[in-house]
């Protein structure tokens, strides 16, 4: 039995998102992401393969997704699916605070 905490073994600074795998299967992959004040680069989006399911356990972050004008406002309990190759960026995340999310890619 593994027993550990989603919040634990957090850096204190972090100059770019923390990515980590916590479980990961040929099919499905959750993940943990890490974000202090940061944001997906200009003009670009991401275009996955799979479909994600994320959630912001602590923290806050504005996902824009194509097509859209206003960024999906996202703190703590929130959560989106989003269907594979729907574009989609992250406008910000929390720039005083750390954003954990939790990213289930199936």
């Amino acid at each position: 039995m593994d027993h550990k905490n989603i919040f634990a073994n957090i850096p204190k600074q972090i100059s770019s998102e923390v990515l980590e795998d916590l479980i990961k299967t040929e099919h499905f992959r959750v993940e943990r992401i890490v974000s202090h004040g940061h944001s997906s680069a200009q003009d670009y989006w991401y275009d996955q393969e799979q479909d994600e399911w994320v959630i912001i356990l602590k923290g806050s972050a504005g996902l824009l997704f194509e097509g859209n004008d206003t960024a999906v406002i996202m703190n703590p309990g929130d959560y989106v699916n989003i269907p594979a190759h729907q574009k989609h960026r992250v406008e910000w995340t929390a720039p005083h605070a750390e954003t954990v999310w939790l990213a289930i890619h199936y």
